[in-house]
């Protein structure tokens, strides 16, 4: 890593793993996780319901409730392991210098709230002497910069008075209201129609590159990735298996799981075709084998993959997990 690519990082995960105890034992739901993310960088984390990605979003910023648990690894947020800090450092860390976005915002807002209490809220809790003028001058701002008309009259709101879309720009104007460094956001257009969904997402990278924020984006679409990201890193059962930038993964995905990710988007096809599937399903925390996870579903699987876990490879800056690594490009 050169002086100014580290000076530059701005989150780095190490090894993180996090457990869910249960009387039959802990079962790893995020299973060494090894994740750099540096200013201004967009990183999508992608794959299947089940994969790890909101797990892994979560035990970041310490959001993981028992029976879950981090139990090893570190998130280094510049100096700072944040698997080291009390919660009461957390509480002043989140919603100030890093900010999460949740998938269904009906359910994050407060219903009984005005959308202006909320993020008035938001500020006064990291800055109580802010000025009541500045701080709603800051609310219209917020709401202004996602998109959102007549902001003031917005203010006086109820969550339960928007449309969906409105809701999601009102929860992605309150992550950015102090100007974070760092923004999680949990598959927050899965819901939305591709119109709304578009224009989030010009937003959030336009807001962004702006204002030098980074951002990890959790999704289940590569569609979604290839439009907003600079990095990737695809998620399968609990590991990373395959991590570069959006441009050489989506060409030339190195690992299957990516490929049978890419060739069975709607699209991908020619028509009268059938959309290819990847076979099988992701296996549940309870049924993990030794190995590859990957193996059973597999078109390029042989011995050695139920035998051992392929350990990490490099290609330059890429890196991928399969002992037996696609080659050509897709086409």
């Amino acid at each position: 890593m050169t002086q100014a690519e580290h000076s530059s990082l701005l989150l780095d995960v190490k090894g993180l793993k996090t457990a869910f105890h249960t009387e039959e034992g802990a079962w790893l739901a995020v299973d060494g996780v090894d994740l750099q993310v540096r200013r201004g960088e967009i990183v999508g984390l992608v794959g299947e319901s089940g994969s790890g990605k909101s797990v892994t979003g979560f035990s970041l910023i310490g959001l993981i409730d028992p029976p879950g648990e981090v139990v090893e690894g570190t998130v280094m947020f510049k100096d700072t392991d944040l698997t080291t800090l009390d919660p009461e450092s957390l509480r002043r860390l989140r919603g100030n210098r890093i900010a999460m976005i949740f998938q269904d915002p009906l359910m994050t807002l407060n219903p009984v709230l005005t959308v202006g209490e909320q993020m008035a809220e938001a500020i006064t809790t990291h800055y109580p002497d802010e000025p009541r003028a500045r701080v709603t001058e800051r609310c219209v701002e917020a709401l202004a910069r996602v998109g959102i008309p007549a902001p003031e009259s917005r203010l006086k709101n109820y969550a339960h008075e928007l449309s969906g879309g409105m809701r999601q720009r009102v929860a992605i104007a309150i992550a950015m209201l102090n100007d974070p460094e760092l923004i999680i956001a949990d598959e927050p257009t899965t819901a939305l129609d591709v119109t709304i969904q578009a224009q989030i997402l010009f937003e959030m990278q336009k807001l962004c590159r702006e204002r030098n924020t980074a951002l990890i984006w959790i999704t289940h679409d590569l569609g979604v990735v290839a439009e907003l990201a600079d990095k990737v890193a695809v998620m399968y059962a609990g590991r990373i298996v395959e991590y570069g930038t959006v441009a050489e993964v989506l060409a030339e995905p190195r690992h299957p799981y990516t490929r049978g990710l890419l060739e069975s988007m709607p699209g991908m096809a020619q028509p009268g075709e059938r959309l290819t599937q990847i076979e099988g399903m992701a296996p549940p925390l309870t049924a993990r084998e030794s190995g590859c996870p990957f193996r059973p579903r597999c078109p390029r699987r042989q011995d050695v993959c139920g035998q051992q876990a392929p350990d990490v490879s490099h290609d330059g800056d890429r890196k991928f997990r399969c002992h037996f690594p696609l080659e050509e490009a897709i086409v």
